[in-house]
């Protein structure tokens, strides 16, 4: 995908019930450079629907090798959607 000038790409990976919910396991999506992990939300809202809605209201997001759930977090160049995980 061509990276269109002031645009950041942004490989979104996606684990278990996020994969199910977009029906892949990887996707590059094209984001403004100030854009936050509230504006991925609302997009995989707008694409996904319901499914992925429940994932991103309970679930985690990997940004630089962090775990976040803050809306203002900046976007990086990857960012791995999570659903909460159970076991120990």
């Amino acid at each position: 995908m061509r990276e269109e000038i002031g645009m950041m790409n942004v490989t979104i990976r996606y684990f278990a019930a996020a994969a199910e919910a977009a029906g892949c396991e990887q996707e590059v999506l094209t984001f403004e450079p100030a854009a936050t992990l509230s504006s991925l939300k609302t997009v995989l809202r707008e694409r996904y629907g319901a499914d992925m809605h429940r994932v991103l209201e309970v679930g985690s997001f990997l940004i630089n090798d962090v775990v976040h759930r803050s809306s203002d977090q900046p976007l990086a160049e990857r960012v791995d959607v999570l659903p909460p995980f159970a076991g120990g």
